[in-house]
């Protein structure tokens, strides 16, 4: 049986969107699966984590609250990046690590 875990940051979507997202997942894995006999049998997790353990780039993330505080960072970091690395050697050459204190 297919099992497809999701989990979202609490809060941020509404009962009727999280209904509306776990029945096009189990679309998408019925339609992976080839036979709609499969339907039945794909389970579909959504957990709520509240936003007290999420971080992205080291910083607490709220939510939509920090939505562009987090773009923003992106885009200053893209901006300092020399050239079009493609490898993680090639990323460290163009984006490297700071030194504590930087």
């Amino acid at each position: 049986m297919p099992f497809v875990n999701v989990k979202l940051v609490e809060g941020v979507f509404s009962e009727d969107e999280k209904h509306a997202m776990a029945k096009a997942l189990t679309d998408v894995m019925v339609r992976f699966e080839g036979s709609e006999a499969f339907r039945e049998v794909v389970w579909v997790l959504i957990e709520e984590l509240h936003t007290d353990g999420w971080h992205i780039g080291g910083r607490p993330f709220r939510g939509p609250r920090s939505l562009m505080e987090t773009l923003q960072n992106s885009k200053a970091l893209v901006e300092t990046v020399d050239g079009h690395p493609t490898t993680r050697p090639e990323w460290a050459e163009a984006a490297p690590v700071k030194k504590t204190g930087e």
